[in-house]
């Protein structure tokens, strides 16, 4: 038991830690580095595309049911944040979707 509050103590730690980090470095009027700033704006979108590959890197198109749960979904949570702009929204109602698709439609 001790050694699951220790990790978690450990794991709580190194988060603050590491979320404290960019305010020690650039805090105060330090200027902030170009590349930081060129990695704020390219990462997200990178990262995004990264993860939808590793989550389509399994379909079959080959066998039923072809693919289509997971691209509807894709579709709807496109065509959901374009609309609304909001990511939540648009990722919940896709995960929602595609759960509905293959439990019940496929």
């Amino acid at each position: 038991m001790s050694y699951f509050i220790l990790m978690v103590v450990v794991a709580s730690v190194c988060t603050i830690l590491l979320r404290a980090f960019p305010f020690l470095l650039f805090g105060g009027k330090r200027e902030i580095p170009d590349i930081i700033h060129y990695l704020g704006r390219v990462l997200p979108p990178a990262i995004m595309v990264i993860l939808v590959i590793y989550c389509m890197k399994g379909i079959s198109f080959l066998t039923s049911p072809y693919g289509l749960p997971e691209l509807l979904s894709v579709v709807i949570v496109v065509l959901l944040h374009v609309w609304k702009r909001n990511i939540l929204l648009s990722v919940g109602i896709g995960t929602a979707l595609y759960m509905f698709l293959i439990q019940v439609v496929f």
